[in-house]
C-alpha cells in the first residue's frame, strides 16, 4: 500500500491512498501522540460522550454558516467539519457537503507525515490547504486543519472545508470550464500553517488572499473557518476536563470499533462477486462535442470491498477530479447506503475498503490537469454511479434491500455562471444555486422524494427566490417542478424543476455554461427503472417580456414568450444575456426503480393529477390507460401491458426454465435458483433460465435498442450537444417479456454485465 509520504504535491497521481494503518505512519519523533484510551467505560457515559462529538460537527457547521453568511454556506451548504483521531481516521463528518470530508483523512495523514519536523505541529496551529491531489474536491474547497493538543499530547483533529467565493483563476468565481491546466485555475496551496501560536500568519494569509477578485470575501470565510475550528477545539477540550482524555479518546475508538464491527456485519451477509456500472460524461473544453466513458467496479472479497475505475476514459480538458475527488466521491454513497446506522461514522468501514483507480484518467487525473470544475461534473459522474453498483449488491439481502436509492440529486449539475456588475455597482461573480434543489430517487419500496435536495448534502436547501434577487441582479420570473421529469418504474423518481430568470437592475449580464448530462441522462434507473430527465438551458433572445410586464402578464413557461430561441452549448463562454433574454434551467431528476409496467394504475392516475406524470407518458411508457376524468381503466391498462410483454417475446423461441426452491433475488427482477447443481439466474416472474450467476444474464435476455429520447419525455435531439450516438437498451425476459433491466450506452459499446455473483452450490 502506497504511504502518503511517498507522494510529494507536485507527484501526487491517483495511487492508492485508501485506509492507512497508524502504526505504518512514518510520524515525527518530535510530535507526542496521544494514544491511551480508557477500556471500561460505562454505557450511559460512552451515549453522552458520544452524542456530544457528533453535536461538535453540528455546532461547527452552524458556526461557519453564521459567520460566513455566503449563499454557498448559507444554502448550498457547501462546506463540511470532520473529526478524527490523533492517527487520522475518522470519529464522525458533518451532515453537510460530505464529499469535502471523504479526503480529510488523508490529508491529516499527509500533514502528519509532512509538516511533523517543519513547520512543525503544535498547540495553537492550524493548517490551510485546497491542493487537490493532496485532498480538496478543487481549489474553491478550501481545508482548514486543526490539531487538538491536551497537556503537550496531540489529542485529536477537527477540520473543515468550504466552498470559497474566488481564489483566483481566468474566470471569476474560480470555475474555469475553460482552463487546459491547473496553472489557469485559482491558487493550488498544499498543507501551509497559516495559524500559529493562535494568531493568524498575515504573511501566509495576503499571499491566500491576493489571488482573489474577492479578497474581502474571502477574507471573512477564512475567519467562519476559523471561528467553525475554534468552537469545536473548546468544546472537545471542555469534554476532556470533564470526563478525563482517556475517557473521551476511549469513546472515539469504540466508534470506530462499532462502525467497523457493524460495517463487516453488512459484508457477511452478502456473496462475492462483482458489480459495474457505465455511464457517459460530455463536453471536456468549449467546442468539444464527445462523449467520454466513465467506469466504476466494485469487487467484494470476503471482507474487503475494492473499487476501481478501468476502463475509464483519459483526462481531458477541464471537467477532470483528482484521486482526492473520486475517493471523497464515493465515500458519500457508501457511507449512506452501508454506514448510515453509525451516524456517519466511516472510519470503521474504511479499514476494509481499497480504492484502486487507473491513475491519468478523468476521474483520477495526474497533475497538472484541470479540476476546477470537478464537482459539478467528473465528482458527481463517479458518486452516483456509486449507489447503483452498492445497492445491486445490498438487493441480495432482504433486510438490506430496504436501504437502496436510485440515483437523485443532479448527477451532472447544469452550471450556469454569472457576473457582472450588480444592482449596487458592484463586481461579482457566482454560480445559480437552484439545482442544489435536486430530487432524490426511487427506493426498493417507495417513490423518490421530488426536488428533494442532495443526497451528499443531507440537510441542503433551495434558496428563497428573495434571497437571489437580493444577492445578484436577476429577477425570477418563475420556478416550478417539471410534470415527467422523474424517472419512470415500478417505483417512480423524484421529480427536479426548472428557474427562469432575466437580468434586473444591470445593463447585462455575462453568462457562461458548465454541464454535462444534456445529451445522454445520467440519473439512470434500477432494476429495470427508466432514467429521469436530462439537464437543459433554455435561452430566448429579445424576447416581449417588458412588454408582458407592462401588462401585468408574467410568463407560466419560457415557450409562452415570443422571440428568437438560441441554443446553448455546454461549455458556451461569455455570452450577454440583456434584460430582454430570457433564461431557463432545468436539472435532472431521480431515477425511476423497477419496471413501470409494475406500479399500480392507481398511483399512476394519481400522479396524473398531481402534474407529476403526463397522459401520454402513463399510456407510452407506464401502460396505463386513463379516461377523460384521468382515472385508470384497469381492464384497458391490464390488455395493453399484457399485449406489449407479449410482443417483446420472439415468436417460438424455446426457453429452459427452472424448477424448485428460490434460492435468493439477485435484482427485483432476477432470482437465483440451482440448475444442474450450479447457481443460475432466472426471471423472478416466470423462472426462465438466464444463465450463470458468474455470466452476463442480459446474453440470455431479449434486447431492444433504440433512441435515448424514449426514455424520458424531456430528452431531446442529441446532435444538439454531441456527435455520437446514445443509445437506450431494454433487456426482456425471453419467456414472459417482462423488463429485466435497462442500459444507457454509447452506440456500439458492448452490452454491460453489471452484476457477477459468487453464488455457493
Amino acid at each position: 500500500m502506497t504511504k502518503i509520504s511517498d507522494i510529494a504535491p507536485e507527484k501526487l497521481d491517483g495511487k492508492n491512498m485508501g485506509y492507512v494503518p497508524p502504526r505504518k505512519l512514518r510520524i515525527s519523533r518530535k510530535l507526542k501522540l496521544h494514544t491511551r484510551s480508557g477500556r471500561k467505560i460505562d454505557p450511559i457515559t460512552f451515549e453522552v460522550i458520544r452524542h456530544a462529538l457528533w453535536h461538535v460537527n453540528e455546532e461547527h457547521g452552524a458556526t461557519i454558516q453564521r459567520v460566513s453568511g455566503s449563499p454557498v454556506a448559507m444554502y448550498a451548504l457547501d462546506l463540511n467539519p470532520s473529526i478524527l483521531t490523533e492517527d487520522g481516521e475518522f470519529v464522525y463528518f458533518g451532515p453537510y457537503m460530505q464529499y469535502m470530508s471523504g479526503v480529510t483523512d488523508t490529508q491529516v495523514k499527509w500533514i502528519l507525515e509532512n509538516r511533523g519536523d517543519n513547520p512543525g505541529i503544535r498547540d495553537g496551529d492550524m493548517f490551510l490547504a485546497n491542493d487537490p491531489w493532496v485532498g480538496a474536491a478543487h481549489q474553491q474547497d478550501v481545508m482548514l486543519i486543526c490539531p487538538v493538543f491536551w497537556k503537550g499530547e496531540l489529542f485529536c483533529w477537527v477540520t473543515n472545508c468550504l466552498h470559497q467565493y474566488d481564489i483566483g483563476g481566468i474566470t471569476p468565481s474560480s470555475f474555469c470550464p475553460s482552463a487546459e491546466n491547473a496553472y489557469e485555475e485559482g491558487i493550488c496551496i498544499p498543507p501551509v500553517k497559516i495559524i500559529e501560536n493562535n494568531e493568524i500568519r498575515r504573511d501566509i494569509e495576503e499571499l491566500y488572499l491576493r489571488a482573489s477578485r474577492k479578497p474581502d470575501a474571502v477574507a471573512l470565510d477564512f475567519r467562519a473557518q476559523l471561528a467553525g475550528n475554534i468552537a469545536a477545539r473548546d468544546r472537545i477540550l471542555a469534554l476532556i476536563r470533564k470526563y478525563g482524555p482517556d475517557e473521551v479518546k476511549g469513546v472515539m475508538k469504540r466508534v470506530i470499533d462499532n462502525a467497523e464491527k457493524a460495517f463487516l456485519e453488512k459484508l457477511d451477509r452478502l456473496p462475492d462477486g462483482v458489480w459495474r456500472d457505465r455511464t457517459y460524461i460530455e463536453c471536456c473544453r468549449p467546442g468539444d462535442r464527445r462523449t467520454h466513458r466513465v467506469c466504476l467496479t466494485l469487487r467484494k472479497e470476503g471482507r474487503k470491498l475494492i473499487f476501481e475505475n478501468d476502463g475509464t476514459a483519459p483526462q481531458d480538458g477541464a471537467m477532470n477530479a483528482t484521486f482526492s475527488g473520486w475517493r471523497g466521491s464515493l465515500m458519500v454513497a457508501l457511507n449512506q447506503l452501508m454506514c448510515w446506522d453509525q451516524y456517519f461514522c466511516v472510519g470503521g468501514a474504511l479499514r476494509h475498503v481499497e480504492f484502486n483507480p487507473t491513475p491519468g484518467t478523468i476521474n483520477c487525473a495526474n497533475f497538472p490537469a484541470s479540476v476546477s470544475t470537478a464537482p459539478i461534473q467528473s465528482m458527481e459522474i463517479s458518486l452516483y454511479p456509486t449507489y447503483n453498483v452498492l445497492s445491486k449488491m445490498l438487493y441480495c439481502d432482504p433486510q438490506m434491500r430496504r436501504d437502496i436509492m436510485c440515483i437523485g440529486g443532479t448527477s451532472q449539475w447544469p452550471g450556469t455562471l454569472f457576473r457582472g456588475t450588480n444592482q449596487w455597482g458592484e463586481y461579482y461573480g457566482y454560480v445559480l444555486i437552484d439545482p442544489i434543489g435536486g430530487a432524490i430517487g426511487a427506493f426498493a419500496q417507495g417513490d423518490g422524494i421530488n426536488t428533494g435536495g442532495q443526497s451528499r448534502t443531507p440537510i441542503c436547501k433551495l434558496p428563497n427566490i428573495e434571497h437571489t434577487e437580493q444577492d445578484f441582479p436577476l429577477l425570477i420570473l418563475y420556478r416550478k417542478e417539471m410534470v415527467d421529469s422523474g424517472g419512470a418504474g415500478k417505483w417512480r423518481g423524484g421529480l427536479s424543476a426548472e428557474t427562469c430568470f432575466i437580468p434586473h437592475r444591470t445593463p447585462f449580464i455575462t453568462q457562461d455554461t458548465t454541464s454535462s448530462g444534456n445529451a445522454v441522462p445520467t440519473s439512470t434507473g434500477m432494476m429495470g427503472g427508466y432514467p429521469a430527465t436530462v439537464n437543459t438551458y433554455k435561452f430566448v433572445r429579445d424576447t416581449d417580456i417588458l412588454d408582458r410586464f407592462a401588462r401585468n402578464s408574467v410568463p407560466a413557461d419560457i415557450d409562452d414568450v415570443k422571440g428568437r430561441p438560441e441554443d446553448l452549448q455546454l461549455r458556451q463562454m461569455n455570452f450577454r444575456q440583456n434584460p430582454t433574454d430570457v433564461y431557463a434551467v432545468m436539472w435532472s431528476a431521480g431515477g425511476g426503480f423497477g419496471d413501470p409496467f409494475e406500479r399500480d394504475p392507481q398511483h399512476v392516475a394519481d400522479d396524473f393529477e398531481a402534474r407529476a406524470v403526463s397522459r401520454e407518458a402513463a399510456r407510452d411508457i407506464y401502460g396505463v390507460v386513463l379516461d377523460a376524468d384521468g382515472r385508470a381503466d384497469m381492464v384497458a391498462t391490464e390488455a395493453l401491458r399484457t399485449r406489449r410483454r407479449a410482443a417483446r417475446v420472439k415468436t417460438g423461441a424455446k426457453v429452459a426454465r427452472l424448477s424448485g426452491e428460490r434460492l435468493a433475488l439477485l435484482t427485483d427482477n432476477l432470482a437465483i435458483k440451482r440448475s444442474r447443481g450450479k447457481a443460475h439466474a432466472c426471471c423472478a416472474k416466470c423462472d426462465a433460465d438466464l444463465g450463470p450467476v458468474r455470466g452476463n444474464y442480459k446474453e440470455r435476455c431479449v434486447m431492444e435498442e433504440q433512441e435515448v429520447t424514449a426514455a424520458n419525455p424531456h430528452i431531446g435531439d442529441y446532435k444538439r450537444y454531441i456527435d455520437e450516438r446514445p443509445v437506450w437498451r431494454q433487456f426482456f425476459c425471453p419467456g414472459c417479456g417482462s423488463l429485466i433491466e435497462n442500459e444507457v450506452a454509447k452506440a456500439g459499446d458492448p452490452v454491460l454485465a453489471d452484476i457477477e455473483v459468487d453464488w455457493p452450490a
